[in-house]
């Protein structure tokens, strides 16, 4: 089977198509360009890399919604190591469970959140790093490794893993409700194929959309409509970290010109009922 990575097609076909120097996201900290992110990416994987992850090996994301989580998911499979993002807001048990399950050689963990992770760190025995992102609000780092310092000292450039189009990509868990959280596993292909039939073929999304998702990256479905779909086609996303209540996603929707909105019926209904945008 020839050789195809999926954070390498994602990235590679918008710097084929020049789109290099347009906005592919904006997340609290301001706009980043095709090109920018791209090097973010080759850093984000330089980095796991450095941290001793190897190829089909689990690296665990409980990580808001920055372009750096976008870095670390695409980065890690480009070194043919599979992410696992997970819901941030869930108890240490949950993380305790995930993390053993998964048994993920590395956690990259917002500074907002590391302090539900601290019990479920000490009790997995597959751990071997942990590292800490920025969030807008800021929070300790536990004298643990920053991904900004890591991504510094990482080395753009970086050679894909031999991975194909079946081979694992990253996995996903279910919400829990027939028991504990189950990981399901996507594939190389997935990313590409849910874009060309659905984003493209569906939705008809464009380049010159501009998107929001109000739908986390953890979840599949904002997975799809912030990530894979707006790469697919050289959109511009805009990412929201915190959580996405009425007020937060009116302000969104309204300071960035956004083209393409997705949500879910409870968001449009508390958004009906916002009585400061009645």
């Amino acid at each position: 089977m020839p050789e195809y990575n999926a954070a390498t097609d994602l990235l590679e076909r918008n710097l084929r198509a020049g789109r290099g120097g347009k906005v592919a996201y904006v997340d609290a900290f301001g706009p980043v360009n095709y090109t920018a992110l791209a090097e973010r990416v080759d850093r984000a994987g330089d980095a796991l890399r450095g941290l001793g992850v190897q190829i089909e090996q689990r690296v665990m994301l409980v990580m808001q919604d920055t372009v750096d989580l976008v870095a670390v998911f695409l980065g890690a499979i480009k070194i043919g190591a599979v992410p696992v993002p997970v819901n941030t807001l869930l108890t240490a048990a949950d993380y305790a469970h995930f993390l053993g399950d998964s048994r993920a050689r590395v956690l990259v963990v917002s500074d907002a959140l590391l302090p539900k992770l601290r019990d479920a760190r000490a009790c997995s025995p597959w751990l071997a790093a942990t590292v800490v992102a920025r969030t807008p609000e800021g929070g300790p780092d536990d004298g643990l490794p920053r991904l900004d310092d890591l991504l510094a000292a990482a080395t753009p450039g970086l050679a894909a893993a031999p991975t194909c189009a079946d081979d694992v990509a990253f996995w996903l868990y279910s919400s829990g409700s027939t028991g504990k959280p189950k990981g399901a596993i996507h594939l190389h292909a997935h990313l590409e194929r849910t874009a060309t039939l659905y984003a493209q073929g569906v939705l008809g999304l464009r380049e010159d959309d501009v998107v929001f998702s109000a739908a986390k990256l953890f979840f599949a479905y904002g997975l799809g409509n912030a990530l894979t779909f707006p790469l697919a086609v050289g959109a511009t996303t805009v990412l929201l970290a915190g959580r996405p209540t009425p007020a937060a996603v009116f302000a969104t929707l309204e300071g960035r010109a956004c083209t393409v909105f997705c949500g879910v019926p409870t968001l449009f209904a508390s958004m009906l009922a916002d009585a400061a945008h009645a």
